[in-house]
């Protein structure tokens, strides 16, 4: 594994994908390789972004002696699979949120990557962002006080084709874990695990969640509510709340954008603003940098990110879609099947 120049494959070839290899390339870092089961399409997407290989198989590309990482772009229910192969490659994974379908499954990636001695990471991508450093230092110097509660919501209207993923409960459709996982990892980072959750939301008939409603008790008076829901347009906000103030982030609270800060002598009155660097595209090449840092300094997972909270994370989704009415769907299909 080198530890300078780390060379990027990317595993999958979707839009989240295509997203990450252009920030990663407007950014100066090396994508080497992308892999899809459709070799034309595979070929069609290195061609398009510049990448200088493609791939038919996925084995081909965590075996390639160019790839150092590999960042898993695919559906939810082949994270894990897909993850362990590149670990048992060697290769040091990034894995898109959420980090897998259920969590047994994202155990499964913790155990191969610290049994193989492999750096794992959930691509959490906003919370490396510039926005959420500058919230954490205000966190940090006792902005808004003792913290609270956090407070998000993220509403999209997802394209509801049945030929789309969203509302596909095998390809781990669903507003809980496209969406809702955000606010939840926002609470999980803020305030720690929750001992208590309560939810409510729609489900439909073939048992996909389409929004719901979570409340987190995470001790010490601290609770976090996370609304959602991916049929329905609405706020995109978020705030973070302390004894002394809160931190309102603008929409689209998940991505690159500002926030202001209130004290609480001054209701209404911003203490001060924070405005996000401008850059190009969305700044999905700021988690490949934590990446990278990680492996130059011989880390096999981030502190930013740690395995054992994204493993709690998609426990506390496994319950909130338990309460919603989430099926469960098995998938029999093998390894290097969906890009």
């Amino acid at each position: 594994m080198r530890t300078v120049g780390t060379r990027w494959g990317i595993l999958g070839a979707g839009k989240i994908a295509r997203v990450f290899a252009a920030d990663l390339t407007a950014a100066g870092l090396q994508v080497s390789g992308v892999a899809a089961r459709d070799p034309d399409r595979a070929a069609r997407f290195a061609g398009e972004t510049g990448i200088p290989a493609s791939y038919g198989s996925y084995e081909e590309l965590v075996l390639a002696p160019d790839v150092d990482a590999v960042y898993v772009a695919t559906p939810q229910p082949f994270h894990a699979d897909q993850a362990i192969l590149a670990i048992e490659a060697g290769r040091a994974v990034l894995v898109e949120k959420s980090f897998a379908d259920d969590a047994l499954s994202a155990q499964r990636i913790v155990d191969a990557a610290r049994h193989h001695s492999v750096f794992a990471m959930e691509a959490m991508w906003t919370r490396f962002l510039p926005t959420f450093a500058a919230l954490r230092d205000e966190l940090a110097r006792g902005a808004v006080g003792e913290l609270r509660g956090v407070v998000t919501h993220h509403f999209q209207k997802l394209d509801d084709s049945p030929a789309g993923r969203h509302y596909d409960p095998a390809l781990g459709g669903g507003a809980v874990a496209d969406l809702g996982v955000y606010g939840v990892s926002l609470a999980f980072h803020l305030l720690g695990a929750p001992h208590e959750i309560v939810a409510e939301g729609r489900a439909t008939p073939s048992g996909v969640d389409t929004s719901a409603s979570v409340l987190m008790r995470h001790g010490h008076g601290r609770t976090s509510t996370t609304l959602t829901a991916m049929d329905t347009p609405g706020p995109n906000g978020a705030a973070v709340i302390g004894t002394d103030g809160w931190i309102e982030i603008d929409p689209y609270w998940f991505g690159s954008t500002g926030f202001t800060v209130y004290d609480a002598g001054r209701p209404g009155s911003p203490v001060r603003r924070f405005e996000p660097p401008v850059m190009t595209g969305r700044g999905m090449h700021f988690q490949a940098l934590e990446v990278e840092r990680c492996l130059r300094e011989g880390e096999l997972e981030s502190p930013l990110m740690p395995l054992s909270e994204s493993v709690s994370v998609i426990k506390a989704l496994d319950e909130i879609r338990r309460q919603v009415g989430t099926t469960k769907v098995s998938r029999p299909e093998p390894v290097g099947r969906r890009s």
